[in-house]
């Protein structure tokens, strides 16, 4: 029991300087706990602030003032860079899980809050970066057909853009785990990889990382790593996307089927794939009584802008915002691209 308290005490340590890293300058417990909310973890406020004098005591943040509140010191980011990695594995999972049942979106309503994708851009690259970006959206590469913009100051999914910069906000793919999850069914996620697809077809996964044993995003990884070719099969129907493979009870096969549609109906398509019950898909096997199903990276979008040599900062899930914060991708293309 110890043990578990003691991990989890080094847990919401290492969470609240990735917070003050994130924010970029001094920050109060209000302002902490904000970024820490919008990330999946849920703490009382004086929780932050006994855990934020516990840091201070180990030289890894540094009180500024009452006004500006604290900031990271260099051996706090040191201490965050080099954290044990077996403390981070299955991190991103739980915060799948948890920005899952965090979701407010009702796909009958068509409102609430989903989960959001953030990348930030120079702000001189934004109109150039709408057509970079606009045969991923048209050939339905990415999780629907809106994307929300937030300018400098502005916050999107929790972070504040910075000066001379834009926010783009893609729709994670994880919101489907959150609509079906509102509907009763609850979703496995298993494994982000690379799916090859050839004449528009999704033909095999090329690369494969479980959920549950990584500390990273798979899908942001493989785009930092250049391992995507989005651009190219927006264009020719050939090429390496990413997706994600996931599992559902095979009873609610009729309930996502007709969820799909809804979906789409809302901008939210991404579906790319539904198999069927107690079947392999694309070779992966399946539960017993389970469903595979195949969904789009929302950050397909995102790694055209990477493979066309953008300089982008890239946050997958990146937290919770207003499903209103998100247009159709054609009409702020056609409002702001040149």
């Amino acid at each position: 029991m110890e043990g578990h308290v003691a991990r989890q005490g080094k847990q919401i340590k290492l969470a609240i300087l990735k917070a003050l890293q994130e924010i970029g300058e001094a920050a109060g417990a209000a302002r902490i706990n904000d970024v820490l909310v919008a990330s999946g973890l849920v703490l009382q406020p004086r929780t932050v602030r006994f855990y934020l004098l516990q840091l201070d005591r180990e030289g890894l943040t540094r009180f500024v003032s009452r006004r500006r509140g604290r900031e990271i010191t260099a051996r706090g980011r040191e201490e965050l860079a080099h954290a044990n990695v077996i403390d981070k594995v299955g991190f991103v999972a739980s915060k799948i899980d948890s920005l899952g049942y965090r979701m407010t979106f009702s796909v009958s309503a068509g409102r609430g809050t989903i989960i959001t994708n953030v990348a930030m851009i120079p702000r001189g690259y934004f109109a150039r970066a709408l057509e970079d970006m606009k045969h991923v959206f048209v050939r339905g590469l990415g999780m629907g057909t809106k994307l929300a913009v937030a300018r400098e100051e502005e916050v999107l999914g929790g972070l504040t853009v910075p000066a001379d910069m834009v926010a783009l906000g893609t729709v994670c793919s994880v919101t489907v785990n959150g609509i079906l999850l509102e509907q009763g069914i609850p979703v496995t996620s298993r494994f982000g990889g690379l799916l090859e697809l050839r004449d528009w077809r999704p033909v095999r996964f090329v690369e494969l990382i479980e959920y549950r044993g990584t500390t990273l995003d798979p899908l942001e990884t493989f785009i930092q790593a250049g391992m995507t070719r989005v651009r190219e099969c927006a264009r020719s129907g050939n090429g390496i996307i990413g997706a994600s493979f996931r599992e559902f009870p095979s009873v609610a096969l009729d309930d996502v089927l007709s969820l799909k549609k809804k979906m789409e109906q809302h901008g939210l398509g991404g579906l790319l794939a539904i198999g069927h019950p107690n079947q392999p898909l694309f070779d992966i096997p399946v539960a017993e009584g389970r469903t595979g199903m195949i969904v789009v990276g929302g950050l397909n979008p995102v790694a055209a802008l990477h493979e066309a040599g953008a300089r982008v900062s890239i946050q997958s899930l990146a937290g919770l915002e207003e499903f209103s914060m998100f247009q159709q991708f054609q009409l702020i293309r056609d409002r702001f691209g040149g």
